[in-house]
């Protein structure tokens, strides 16, 4: 990679062009997940102008650039805004701080709600089961148990009195989602955050994905129920602006309802020759580059554009969710009340994972969701304002999608495979046997990284139990990651 010469930049760039050509489509309304985009003509060319701007400061000492903290103060300001105040505080009394993404925004609140009580020496969380991972990363980074509450089958919530039931003596946190990433439904945020309240514990909400949009549909009318800081006991709220504020990756804030119960949040330390360390989030260095482009974003869009783009958003959900309803062998898994479709197939429906491949082929890239704990396979749908304009494109692809997959019937897995996803134990996993797996199933062989349909893959996923599938994804993302030389 590292030419003794040098390489021109032209050439350079013809080379990233080049790997680029691979990736799924970030523009266009046809990407369902991992990338949020407005279709606002002249956001990139901003965004990139004021990341290029601020790339080189360093948010490690705001005394020495105060223009980044000018600028992170205006965006946790607007997020406070957003997310209001409520009984006994308001807007202004609310701090936070600017992060690089929902994982760390959600790794620092787990943090803070434990270093808060450095007197429980083994704590523990609350969470549904429906919460984001992130919050598994950040128990499983911190050293922090983990109790997951079920959630209804029929409505995909936890029940808040299980939740309440959950809390102990040793629990420093509980957590709801606004709305949860998989089904797109808000949790009961009101009781749980009263529970929360009432053991003298933490609430929060992880309003990643729905933060900068759930205010927006309120605003157009949508029956959105109460989330924010005007929910006594909610004392910390998660926002990305990577996602509905449609700035570029990566940029969340961390809300605290006062700076009191976000003291604990930061890191200092002095007992060093060095220069005295205080870091408000996990990294000390920090690019202002992202920070900038959220700037500009935030303030180019402003409050009316945002509204339209919640409008487009709204509208084109309402489309998908009458597509998926209109097809035979499909079913809604909750009725859209945010920016999520998403789907599961009826008894005697398409294999889904069949039905996403064949969505793929015909220029769609959803997102397939394995089953757990009775919750059926689903296929997800993160709808944003670039889709409104490819809406009725999607219910005959939909349609015509469904009827090849039942034309190509389920996915047969080789009988030793199926034993193998039953009965085999992540301990069990040699190298040898997981090459043998991978090959199998088409990964890393040749050029191609993934097979170009993944049915076969999703299929012996959805066989195996969760500890087994996360082993096996750790070793077929390890066989992904090879050096090139």
């Amino acid at each position: 990679m590292i030419d003794k010469d040098g390489v021109a930049a032209d050439v350079v760039l013809a080379e990233i062009r080049a790997m680029r050509d691979g990736d799924r489509p970030t523009h266009g309304g046809q990407l369902f997940a991992y990338v949020y985009d407005p279709a606002v003509p002249g956001l990139d060319e901003l965004a990139a102008a004021a990341h290029r701007e601020s790339a080189h400061v360093n948010g490690l000492d705001p005394t020495a650039f105060p223009s980044l903290l000018a600028m992170e103060n205006a965006l946790v300001g607007a997020a406070a805004r957003m997310l209001g105040g409520g009984p006994g505080t308001t807007a202004e009394d609310v701090v936070g701080s600017v992060t690089s993404g929902g994982t760390e925004s959600l790794i620092l609140a787990v943090k803070t709600a434990r270093d808060a009580h450095p007197e429980i020496a083994a704590p523990r969380i609350v969470v549904p089961s429906t919460a984001h991972a992130a919050f598994a990363k950040a128990a499983h980074y911190l050293r922090v148990a983990l109790d997951v509450v079920p959630v209804s089958p029929d409505t995909l919530r936890p029940d808040p009195a299980a939740m309440a039931a959950a809390i102990g003596p040793e629990t420093v946190l509980v957590a709801c989602s606004a709305p949860s990433y998989a089904h797109g439904v808000v949790d009961p945020v009101a009781p749980i955050a009263a529970a929360a309240a009432e053991a003298g514990v933490r609430c929060h909400v992880d309003a990643c994905f729905g933060g900068w949009t759930l205010p927006y549909l309120r605003r157009l009318g949508a029956p959105v129920p109460a989330f924010d800081f005007a929910v006594p006991g909610v004392t910390s709220i998660s926002v990305d602006l990577h996602k509905y504020a449609y700035a570029p990756k990566g940029v969340s804030v961390l809300l605290h309802r006062d700076a009191t119960l976000r003291a604990p949040q930061y890191f200092a330390y002095a007992d060093w020759p060095g220069y005295t360390m205080i870091n408000p989030v996990i990294a000390s260095t920090r690019s202002g580059g992202p920070i900038a482009a959220a700037y500009a974003t935030l303030r180019h869009l402003g409050d009316d554009g945002y509204l339209r783009l919640a409008t487009a958003t709204r509208d084109a959900v309402a489309g998908l969710a009458d597509a998926v309803r209109a097809v035979d062998g499909l079913r809604l898994m909750a009725d859209p009340e945010s920016t999520v479709v998403c789907f599961t197939a009826t008894e005697g429906g398409p294999d889904l994972f069949v039905l996403v491949d064949e969505l793929t082929a015909r220029g769609w890239h959803t997102q397939p969701q394995l089953s757990y704990a009775g919750l059926p396979a689903s296929v997800h749908l993160t709808v944003t304002a670039s889709v409104a304009p490819r809406v009725a494109e999607f219910a005959p692809d939909l349609a015509d999608a469904v009827a090849a997959a039942r034309a190509a019937g389920p996915v047969a897995l080789p009988p030793e495979l199926m034993v193998l996803a039953s009965s085999l134990t992540p301990d069990a996993l040699t190298p040898e046997l997981v090459a043998g797996i991978a090959g199998g199933l088409g990964l890393g062989a040749g050029n191609a990284p993934t097979p170009d349909r993944m049915a076969v893959v999703n299929t012996l996923l959805d066989a195996a139990p969760p500890a087994l599938r996360e082993r096996l994804l750790v070793e077929f993302v390890g066989l992904l990651q090879r050096p090139s030389w």
